[in-house]
């Protein structure tokens, strides 16, 4: 993966896992990797979306779809 791809999901985990912690610095550090302020904010949305909408899936103990594969999985 290139460094830009590393940082975007460093980025992603901060967010997922400790969204306190991110801020400006993280910001900055995707603009200083040719992101721009638009491709930051898209990321940001997304990330947050797919965030909400797991923990809106798992406290109603939503179950997966039977065609989706678990990670890791190969299809049959």
């Amino acid at each position: 993966m290139s460094e830009a791809d590393q940082a975007l999901c460093r980025y992603a985990e901060l967010l997922t896992h400790d969204q306190h912690s991110a801020g400006r610095h993280s910001v900055e550090e995707l603009r200083g990797l040719g992101f721009d302020d638009r491709a930051i904010h898209d990321a940001t949305q997304i990330i947050g979306y797919f965030n909400y909408i797991t923990r809106v899936a798992d406290g109603l103990g939503v179950e997966p779809e039977e065609f989706i594969q678990p990670w890791g999985l190969e299809a049959d």
